[in-house]
């Protein structure tokens, strides 16, 4: 099983988004073997906190516009890793503190990578 092309569609979106406001290093992982709830997680990193939420809102506003809202959103308040759920696509806006010492992609190394430019 593999993530769909609606799912990469909006990975891709969510990618752009969140390059609108600077974020770094763009990973999205295809999830859907090992995972089951999800098929993509896109990761991407910011420098401080007030850009992590600048990201996860604008992720947030372009997804909404795409007909697409978040079915949980977590951890906008502390800013240090907003976790965003749209279904088959979760969204990690990471500072790059959390993102280095969770290395989300050791963990998920097995999992292939899907192109999102």
């Amino acid at each position: 099983m593999t993530a769909s092309a609606e799912t990469v569609t909006l990975a891709r979106l969510a990618a752009q988004a969140a390059g609108e406001k600077l974020a770094e290093n763009p990973v999205a992982l295809d999830v859907s073997e090992p995972f089951g709830l999800a098929e993509i997680f896109l990761l991407v990193s910011g420098d401080n906190e007030r850009q992590i939420v600048a990201i996860a809102e604008q992720v947030e506003e372009s997804m909404r516009l795409a007909g697409h809202k978040a079915r949980v959103l977590e951890g906008k308040q502390t800013a240090r890793w907003v976790l965003m759920d749209f279904g088959d696509l979760v969204v990690h806006v990471m500072h790059e503190q959390e993102r280095e010492f969770y290395s989300l992609e050791r963990l998920w190394k097995d999992c292939p990578v899907v192109s999102i430019s």
